[in-house]
């Protein structure tokens, strides 16, 4: 159950946040029909099969969906910028997830310098909300 409600969330916000750009990327400008968003959120999702490193990177991929999913408020600043929170937290944790398991030395900078990037970046967002009020 918890799957499906996962899977759920995650194709909404798929569509909501990505829409046209989405639709071209993987079906050639298209929306993939209900079968091909079926079998593209199957292949996100972790199996037990799935070795450490690809399900440690399915699960950082889908809590950073899940996350994505705030409320919109009709402020086109606030809404980007609440949405690129979780955005920039699922970046951080995906390299977190080269560092533990990958191996090349230039990739592994990628990674580190990505998360002081993204770090400094959210705290800046979390900043302007703050001054705002949100």
């Amino acid at each position: 159950m918890k799957k499906i409600a996962i899977a759920a969330t995650a194709t909404a916000l798929l569509i909501t946040l990505t829409g046209n750009a989405f639709a071209q990327a993987h079906n050639h400008g298209a929306m993939p029909d209900a079968q091909g968003m079926s079998k593209m959120m199957d292949d996100m999702m972790p199996k037990p099969s799935d070795p450490p490193a690809v399900k440690a990177q399915k699960e950082a991929h889908m809590a950073m969906m899940k996350n994505m999913n705030v409320p919109l408020t009709g402020d086109a600043d606030v809404d980007f910028v609440r949405g690129m929170i979780p955005h920039h937290q699922g970046a951080i944790d995906m390299a977190r997830v080269e560092l533990q398991f990958g191996k090349d030395p230039e990739v592994r900078k990628m990674a580190e310098k990505m998360i002081a990037d993204q770090e400094r970046e959210i705290a800046e967002m979390k900043a302007w909300l703050a001054k705002r009020g949100k």
